[in-house]
């Protein structure tokens, strides 16, 4: 279900992850408005537990705390100091990311019908768990940067060679949409943090809606080599000790009607918690800037 470093598809790779974040554009999915029963929330609760969601939340959280400390030496020099830290693990609060995912997730599943118990039986399987644990153990590797160099040379090995696992991994990639869907992830989270910084007055000059959208799509092909760059290594990394018959299994269930509800679902709730947590940094960053209290 790769997120994305920012975000997921079906498993949870939530490669969301690609870059933990930048600032953003634009896309809408069609997330069904009507509001769950309690019920429903709780079974979706469940669902989320199942996903191994506190786990995926903990190391989305790693990232963004290191995120948090690029953003202070490429905006501040380096000198945002310990009100800048203590803010941003505010902002990265594990509890409230889970609230605001089960709260986008069961809006996006609301609709879901029959597929949700499709969703729970694979994802509750002996497969389905080992194959988030997978993506779980390789995204958390991947904050090593030696790791994660490692992970982008056999890559490239395994690409050049043009071998039937990398194939896989290219069909996985496409059947949920990782590329296009992290890149719009990518891009609301990117223009989430320019209208933060505006909320905060850190344009002396101001900054209107049309520059925002046209800086941030002025961002989108190196988002998208960037998401390329990280993703695929990801991918391989995590898969590698699953058999074929393992991956072609997971392949065939995003396929499904389940598989795609579900993928289109995390990135929905993905996309909500990411978009309000670049925007709480876009107002942190300019208050910092202004050397406002944060």
């Amino acid at each position: 279900m790769p997120l994305s470093r920012v975000f997921p598809a079906v498993g949870l790779v939530l490669a969301v992850a690609l870059a933990p974040l930048g600032a953003a554009p634009v896309r809408a999915e069609g997330v069904v408005t009507q509001i769950p029963s309690p019920v429903d929330a709780a079974r979706i609760s469940r669902l989320a537990d199942t996903m191994l969601m506190n786990d995926i939340i903990a190391v989305m959280r790693d990232e963004g705390v290191d995120y948090g400390r690029t953003l202070a030496t490429d905006m501040f020099a380096g000198k945002a100091g310990a009100d800048w830290d203590a803010t941003v693990a505010l902002i990265y609060d594990p509890q409230t990311m889970r609230r605001r995912f089960d709260t986008g997730l069961a809006a996006a599943l609301s609709g879901a019908g029959a597929d949700l118990g499709a969703i729970e039986d694979f994802f509750g399987s002996e497969r389905g768990q080992t194959i988030l644990r997978l993506e779980i153990e390789a995204r958390r590797a991947l904050l090593d940067k030696d790791v994660e160099d490692a992970a982008k040379l056999a890559w490239e090995d395994l690409r050049s060679a043009d071998d039937a696992r990398a194939q896989r991994i290219f069909r996985f990639a496409e059947v949920n949409d990782l590329i296009e869907s992290n890149v719009m992830g990518a891009m609301n989270a990117n223009l989430a943090f320019y209208r933060g910084l505006s909320d905060s007055g850190a344009f002396p000059d101001g900054m209107t809606e049309d520059q925002m959208l046209a800086d941030v799509w002025g961002q989108e092909p190196d988002l998208r080599a960037e998401t390329e760059d990280w993703l695929f290594p990801f991918l391989s990394l995590a898969y590698q000790p699953l058999s074929d018959d393992d991956l072609d299994a997971y392949i065939a269930f995003s396929e499904t009607a389940a598989g795609k509800q579900m993928n289109a679902a995390l990135f929905a709730a993905f996309d909500t918690v990411f978009t309000r947590i670049s925007n709480d940094l876009g107002r942190a960053a300019g208050k910092q800037m202004q050397g406002e209290d944060i």
